[in-house]
């Protein structure tokens, strides 16, 4: 198409081309992604622009090429609602108030923004003293989070809240205040935090003892750069999530995320975080796991691996995005098939679950292995088809554990999920600080994705756990303030 006629509409169609081809060819190149994804928004932003600016919406002629119309949801029922009643003009000297019929009407929703404000919360303790005793007396000091300090419990969740889970540096913090009136330098808002996550540490490990008494958890782990202390210098570090999500197939446990810091990837690492955990584990083929398989003398393995079938499918993707071949493309069929199976069972009772994969998925599995072994043997152990077919075959045990066991699940992806945050807000604030830094943030985003699982407003749930911690809540109660055993009374406060 000659470049002086394209229209909007074709440019962003063709930035939307290069960005799915940017995405398939360059993997982790997240920056050239990110110009291209820039690129693809301003001109959305123009167009949309461009469209609103036209004065007649009934005569604008059609796009050249055809446009997914957006699905309009109605508003949540509960947002507060305002309502502004627009009467008409009467139009003749007869149509007086009372001689009126009212038909119906008609009623637009608007989504509205408030502004979030500051405000001051003055505590003031009169003294007193009695005539006739001369005692003096006074309230106690209130119980805060910072003694003599000036944050409230919901302005720290809010400075936790926008950094670790929304990404936004404590800089661009600093300067959001400053637009309210309020000077709050950095290094204030870094002390805010150390404080919060002081008085979150203990909820955090109580989550840790419950995400470890599980039967099955998830784990995974992504990269965090680190500051050398005295080099000036960063080395890579690692955050390690343990999850457990029983809602799958209708188990009692609560949903919970456990994250741990390490200042490196040393297998001793994940077995120290595990020492205590005896049960079936969903993880990738990291080697540092394999010690945690191994049985012990006269002694099955205390720990059994559970593959993931999503990154044995991602490897044949990747293969046929490259290469389109139909080796790779029929392996992937005969795969989307056991997860339909999956698509059919979800939140089924465990015994359903493993009868169901006994009697669907075990056969599907055993024509693929039979399959995948014979397209092996006549492709070359170098290609990237012949490593993603023995990538499956070599993990074939581990990969069909799921099968015998209703309450395992056929991949990985909630481990992988729970770290996607971490992946896209570490590009905001690049390095930690500090390894006391890390350790700071996995307790954060304990209590952050742990409140998130359980359809808790984590901003809100901090807020009422540091709140309650500083008002002296006893620690014997401590598993009160548990985000699933709180959801009442952290939604009866925010509401």
């Amino acid at each position: 198409m000659d470049l002086a006629h394209r229209t909007p509409e074709d440019e962003i169609a063709a930035l939307r081309h290069e960005l799915a081809a940017a995405r398939a060819q360059l993997g982790t190149a997240a920056v050239e992604i990110e110009h291209l994804r820039a690129q693809l928004a301003a001109l959305e932003e123009n167009e949309a622009e461009h469209q609103a600016a036209r004065p007649d919406p009934v005569s604008r002629a059609a796009p050249s090429s055809p446009r997914a119309k957006a699905v309009r949801r109605p508003l949540p029922d509960h947002l507060p609602r305002e309502t502004v009643v627009h009467e008409p003009e009467l139009v003749c000297d007869c149509c007086t108030p009372g001689k009126l019929a009212r038909l119906g009407e008609d009623v637009t929703e608007v989504l509205e923004k408030v502004p979030a404000r500051l405000k001051v919360i003055r505590h003031v303790r009169p003294r007193y003293a009695c005539r006739v005793c001369e005692a003096v007396f006074q309230a106690p000091a209130p119980d805060l989070p910072i003694e003599r300090g000036r944050p409230g419990p919901g302005l720290i969740a809010h400075v936790v809240v926008s950094k670790y889970c929304d990404g936004l540096p404590l800089f661009r913090q600093s300067v959001i205040l400053a637009r309210e009136g309020v000077e709050i330098d950095r290094v204030t808002l870094a002390d805010w935090i150390g404080r919060g996550a002081w008085w979150l540490a203990p909820l955090a490990r109580l989550i840790g003892t419950t995400v470890m008494a599980q039967p099955v958890l998830h784990t995974d782990d992504t990269p965090i750069r680190t500051l050398a202390p005295g080099t000036g210098k960063t080395r890579l570090a690692r955050f390690w999530v343990y999850a457990v999500d029983p809602r799958s197939h209708g188990g009692p446990a609560p949903p919970a995320a456990f994250y741990r810091y390490s200042a490196d990837r040393k297998g001793e690492r994940p077995r120290e975080h595990l020492a205590g955990f005896a049960g079936v584990m969903h993880a990738d083929a990291f080697a540092g796991y394999d010690a945690l398989y191994r049985a012990g003398p006269g002694q099955p393995a205390r720990i059994q691996h559970a593959a993931c079938w999503a990154h044995a499918r991602r490897k044949l993707f990747e293969v046929h995005e490259a290469t389109r071949s139909p080796i790779a493309e029929e392996a992937l069929r005969r795969i989307q098939a056991l997860y339909q199976v999956e698509a059919d069972i979800t939140a089924r009772p465990v015994a359903d679950r493993e009868a169901q994969r006994q009697a669907r998925s075990k056969l599907l599995l055993e024509e693929l292995k039979t399959w995948m072994e014979g397209q092996r043997r006549r492709a070359s152990s170098k290609t990237a088809l012949g490593k993603a077919l023995q990538y499956a075959l070599g993990r074939w045990e581990a990969l069909t554990r799921y099968t015998e066991d209703g309450r395992l699940a056929i991949d990985n992806n909630l481990a992988e999920r729970l770290l996607r945050g971490i992946a896209v807000t570490r590009k905001n604030f690049l390095f930690l600080g500090s390894d006391k830094g890390g350790d700071r943030a996995a307790i954060l985003y304990t209590l952050i994705e742990t409140a998130k699982l359980n359809g808790l407003n984590p901003e809100a749930y901090l807020a009422y756990a540091i709140d309650q911690l500083a008002r002296g809540h006893l620690a014997s109660r401590l598993s009160e303030l548990l985000p699933w055993n709180c959801i009442d009374a952290v939604q009866a406060k925010a509401a």
